[in-house]
């Protein structure tokens, strides 16, 4: 429409309804759709145009437009989204796994920004961060009541610019200023160490463009140091997901060739597939197999999944996989339940449509929507039990999540008011004590509590069972296609 269309009425609807036609013409060819509704699109049409001609001050027709499809797409599901060209571009970073800025992974303690850990090669690791940092300010803007994101955005920039932080260090009980210069930071999303003799843990953050590859390095390391492997943990905690591709190909590191490791139905004909543990069904541009050269015994060597209340989507389809072909024990929490898969469809060079095209079902047929994966073995987050697991939300707690195809299933008041409880108490336990609750320890540390029981289920020592935690059902049973 553009700057030129001044009135309003037939010349908008013309508008609007021509570009909408195109849709509908294609719409028809894949045989998926009804006719669009031309009544409605008028009453669209006519408030584009009063909202032109007569609110208060001018307003840009783009920011509009942009906002009506985002609307539309919101209204769908909790994981459809309109892209414009800044999200678009934070989504794109997120699955390539390269951004600007630093270089640290961080978490929050105090209110401060907590560096967890430097990422190696990073300017922060040359800078000197170290595990447990507290930063304090970011250039003049005091950290304390900043939100994570919103420190993560002063944090990010431009490529070459400066960045002042200044930094508590506990242990040394000072404070100093660090200037970093900003630079393209490529994210590990795969973390391995070997825990003792014969003993490993693989950690999988996210799924993005090369976690495949970096799992393939990380196994092959550790077979280099461990040949004769006697059990491996793979973590999945708090692992939000990520790319459909490399989840398969993760579960296919661990199973027998050719077995199913997800399928996907949905209402056009590319939504329906069955992903099998073979290269062809995770090569996503061609090439060499990353997994390829890891050893035979990696099939059977026995092995652990740790998931809880945060491992989602991509990380669920790897449990309940392993799980189904009775490959590896999973141990901790219920996940997440986002049984969903999204395409993302460009509509330009710069905006983008992630939509939800399909449901998942793991190998036996289960659809995990708004459920999870139920784990084997129950485990608390600490030894003296759980702090945030009750607090935290999941996809049966999300307004318009997908149920049983309607779209509008309620949230799950029984929980929601479970976990307001649990914030009460824990806001009454911190007045009482005037100190915020101790902060969980990092994962793959001494401290880690479920990673100490996978250890002894793969030793075959006594493990700490929770006593408190049970299976959260769905709202609508999906098992059934």
């Amino acid at each position: 429409m553009g700057g030129k269309l001044k009135v309003a009425g037939l010349l908008t609807l013309g508008a609007v309804a021509g570009a909408l036609t195109t849709i509908q013409l294609q719409a028809y060819a894949r045989n998926s759709l009804a006719p669009l509704p031309l009544e409605e699109l008028q009453q669209l049409a006519a408030v584009f145009g009063m909202v032109k001609s007569d609110y208060v001050e001018p307003v840009d027709e783009k920011k509009l437009i942009s906002d009506a499809i985002g609307g539309m797409v919101a209204g769908l599901d909790p994981h459809s989204q309109y892209f414009d060209k800044k999200t678009f571009k934070e989504f794109r970073e997120g699955t390539t796994g390269k951004f600007v800025g630093v270089g640290i992974e961080i978490g929050m303690e105090e209110g401060l920004v907590k560096v967890i850990s430097p990422i190696e090669g990073s300017p922060a690791y040359r800078a000197g961060l170290k595990s447990g940092d507290l930063i304090t300010k970011i250039d003049d803007s005091a950290v304390k009541g900043l939100t994570m994101d919103q420190a993560v955005k002063r944090m990010r920039g431009e490529p070459n610019t400066k960045v002042q932080l200044t930094v508590f260090r506990k242990v040394e009980n000072r404070s100093f200023p660090i200037t970093i210069v900003r630079e393209e930071i490529r994210v590990q999303s795969v973390r391995s160490k070997v825990l003792e003799p014969g003993y490993a843990w693989v950690r999988v953050s996210q799924f993005q463009d090369r976690t495949v590859e970096d799992f393939g390095r990380k196994l092959e390391d550790i077979y280099k140091a461990e040949p004769n492997l006697k059990g491996l943990v793979l973590d999945l905690r708090n692992d939000p997901g990520g790319l459909l591709e490399g989840a398969v190909a993760i579960a296919a590191a661990f199973l027998p060739k050719d077995v199913t490791v997800v399928s996907t139905n949905g209402q056009v004909p590319e939504s329906k597939a069955t992903l099998k543990a073979s290269a062809e069904h995770y090569l996503r541009r061609g090439g060499m197999d990353p997994l390829k050269k890891l050893p035979a015994a990696l099939k059977n060597v026995p092995l652990v999944v740790l998931v809880n209340e945060g491992s989602a989507s991509a990380s669920e389809i790897v449990a309940g996989a392993l799980q189904d072909h009775k490959r590896a024990i999973v141990m901790g929490a219920q996940t997440f339940g986002k049984g969903s898969v999204q395409t993302v469809r460009p509509l330009s060079a710069e905006t983008a449509l992630k939509i939800t095209t399909a449901r998942y079902y793991t190998p036996s047929g289960r659809s995990i929507q708004a459920k999870g994966i139920v784990p084997d073995v129950w485990l608390d987050e600490t030894a003296e039990g759980n702090v945030f697991a009750a607090l935290r939300m999941r996809e049966a707690d999300l307004e318009k999540h997908l149920g049983n195809g309607g779209g509008d299933e309620k949230k799950d008041e029984a929980r929601e008011k479970a976990r307001e409880e649990a914030r009460k108490k824990l806001e009454e336990q911190t007045a009482k004590s005037k100190e915020p609750p101790k902060p969980l320890p990092e994962f793959g540390s001494l401290e880690d509590f479920p990673l100490q029981q996978a250890l002894n289920q793969l030793k075959g020592k006594p493990v700490a069972v929770s006593k408190t935690m049970s299976e959260r059902k769905a709202e609508v049973d999906l098992d059934k296609k």
